[in-house]
Parts: structure tokens; C-alpha cells; sequence
């Protein structure tokens, strides 16, 4: 299974939070309540996020952490991006240059393909959207192998 990692699954929960309540300046101490974690695991999500550009933070003592830009403006690839890195299941699929059978694999560029694809998913999704999800949960069909081979049998 793939996973983001539990700071990004925070930094996900406090985005979200910061663009339900647009303007609002919010301590860092308020929103590691709202997630439910500490305040120093909150301090360094909302570091990390700050250092990225998507957060902006206010010093004294009405200060706190907002947005940089509209929620509409931020896509959950920046927020992966801010927390994990380059998007990429493989080395190869995000940092070109740092494994040594690249110059011979013959599935780099299909992990390449996918990355990309797992990229362009992510970019497509706003902030917003994740503040305001669907009424109706998403169904995902599971893929039967089975089912494939049959249909592909008959034609």
C-alpha cells in the first residue's frame, strides 16, 4: 500500500482547517487541538509548510499561521511536495541521475509515466476541494484481473 507520511497527513488536516476559516490567523497551538497532536509536532509542520512558501506566519500576541494565497491557488501537490519532497514511487521516478541501473532499466520510464500521472492527480485537487469535499463519497471498483483476461478472451 502506498502511504503519505503522518506529518503530511497533518499538514493536510491543518491546510484544510487554515482554508475553512480564510483570514483567520490561528496559533500554532489552536491548530495542534483542531488536529489533535502536540504543539512541537505541530511547530514543525507548520515550519516546513511556512518554509515552503504555502503558509505565512504573524510574531506577538495575536499572531499565528495563515494562508500565503486562496485555497482555490493551492493544489495538494504543493502540500505533498512542502512534506515529502518530489512526487515520484520510485528514486527514478522524481530525481533522474541517482540510481545506478537507470542508464539499463527497462521500467523507468513506465515508473516514470506513473509518477507523473500520481503528480498530475494531485495538482488537479485544490485545497478548496479538500475544504469542501463531495456530499457523496467516491465508489472505487477494484480491478479483477480475472474479469480482464475473460473480456480479453471473448473479444
Amino acid at each position: 500500500m502506498l502511504k503519505i507520511g503522518k506529518l503530511t497527513d497533518y499538514a493536510t488536516v491543518i491546510m484544510t482547517f487554515l482554508a475553512q476559516n480564510p483570514g483567520s490567523v490561528h496559533a500554532a497551538s489552536e491548530l495542534a487541538t483542531v488536529v489533535g497532536i502536540t504543539s512541537p509536532t505541530a511547530l514543525k509542520v507548520l515550519k516546513i509548510l511556512a518554509r515552503a512558501g504555502l503558509l505565512q506566519s504573524q510574531r506577538g500576541t495575536k499572531g499565528g499561521y495563515q494562508l500565503t494565497r486562496p485555497a482555490t491557488q493551492i493544489s495538494m501537490a504543493d502540500i505533498l511536495q512542502a512534506m515529502e519532497g518530489p512526487i515520484g514511487l520510485t528514486e527514478c521516478g522524481s530525481s533522474p541521475g541517482v540510481c545506478v541501473r537507470e542508464s539499463q532499466c527497462s521500467v523507468r520510464t513506465n515508473w516514470q509515466r506513473i509518477s507523473q500521472a500520481i503528480g498530475e492527480a494531485l495538482a488537479g485537487v485544490t485545497l478548496a476541494e479538500m475544504a469542501a469535499p463531495p456530499a457523496q463519497p467516491l465508489h472505487f471498483m477494484k480491478h479483477r484481473p480475472e474479469t480482464a483476461n475473460a473480456a480479453g478472451a471473448a473479444a
